[in-house]
């Protein structure tokens, strides 16, 4: 790593040590490790810091290890480990937070993306903060954003109460993969907060408080503790319509939601209706019939969207037919409708 790029961390470090705020720390040293790893240098920071010695140095190596809890064979830990001590007090306080509250729920009217929130403070009740996750629903459950932010944020989203350890499992579900595809389009601000929006949410899985606070409701419908994705199966619908078939029909469309139930567009309903029930449903006659006031129903229970609305009409009469339609049934559907 160049000359000038270790000195600016160093200057940086200085401030650091005068304005002795955690948060601002463990955010500073999550940046600092996404320009490491975008140049590989992370060996030569540490090594660097080892020779220099000074204490801002050794802040770099402390911070460094608070946001990269990734087990003590990773080097950041390490090296963070054989400075700690050596510190003033309030650098011990890094990364020693407590969860007390989790949010979910939609970023936009369909769900496209939707929202994780965990809300943190240090052990000594200061600097409580926020980490917002955005995670894309077409794009199959990526993280594609994250911001942390003062606890007054949460007053600006339309988010559900939800158990933290829940909403926990989700954001690593999402960053595990975005990890697994190569080039996916995330936020060009996402790779400075990744370290630090995992370690949070590691924490938030073994530190959640015993005690819920006033701001978190009951847990919602389906959360489970440590469910690390969305799932429909165990939605429950009291509004369906009573009409044969109706369950039948919910069931389909349960299994078609499946692990992402809050995202619900005029293109979902319409890829539902018209090719996902033709290639892969076998429903009864009944079923077919009901279809349509069910699916009506769960778009009520979505919010009630007129565009969804208006896609359900314009597609629904057509179901019968495209049901009927055997060159547009899958072979999976095929093979079990012959046996």
């Amino acid at each position: 790593m160049s000359t000038t790029a270790f000195e600016t961390a160093i200057t940086q470090a200085r401030d650091l040590l005068r304005w002795r705020s955690p948060l601002r720390t463990e955010l500073w040293a999550a940046r600092l490790t996404a320009e490491l790893e975008a140049s590989e240098q992370a060996e030569e920071f540490l090594r660097r810091s080892a020779e220099d010695g000074g204490q801002e140095a050794r802040l770099a190596q402390a911070a460094l290890a608070a946001v990269n809890d990734r087990g003590a064979d990773n080097p950041y830990a390490a090296a963070g480990s054989a400075v700690i001590d050596s510190l003033p007090g309030w650098v011990r306080r890094m990364g020693a937070v407590t969860c007390d509250g989790g949010w979910y729920g939609k970023a936009d009217p369909y769900g496209e993306q939707v929202l994780a929130a965990l809300s943190f403070r240090y052990d000594n009740g200061k600097e409580p903060h926020v980490l917002v996750v955005g995670i894309d629903q077409p794009s199959g459950g990526l993280a594609v954003d994250a911001v942390v932010e003062e606890a007054k944020f949460l007053d600006e989203l339309d988010l559900r109460p939800t158990p933290p350890e829940s909403v926990a499992a989700r954001i690593l579900d999402a960053f595990e993969l975005t990890d697994r595809v190569m080039g996916a389009q995330v936020a060009d601000t996402l790779p400075a907060v990744r370290p630090f929006a995992l370690t949070r949410a590691r924490t938030a899985l073994t530190r959640t408080r015993d005690t819920t606070p006033s701001r978190t409701a009951e847990p919602a419908d389906g959360d489970v503790p440590g469910r690390t994705r969305d799932t429909a199966s165990e939605i429950t619908l009291d509004t369906l319509p009573d009409v044969p078939g109706a369950q039948e029909a919910f069931g389909k469309l349960v299994e078609f939601v499946g692990d992402h139930p809050l995202w619900w567009s005029p293109a979902r309903a319409a890829q539902f209706l018209t090719r996902w029930l033709p290639r892969e449903a076998i429903l009864s006659e009944a079923a077919i019939a009901a279809m349509p006031e069910v699916v009506r129903a769960w778009t009520r229970h979505q919010g009630g969207h007129p565009a969804v609305l208006r896609q359900i009409d314009q597609d629904a009469p057509r179901l019968p037919a495209l049901m009927a339609d055997d060159s547009l049934a899958s072979l999976n559907k095929r093979l079990a409708r012959g046996r």
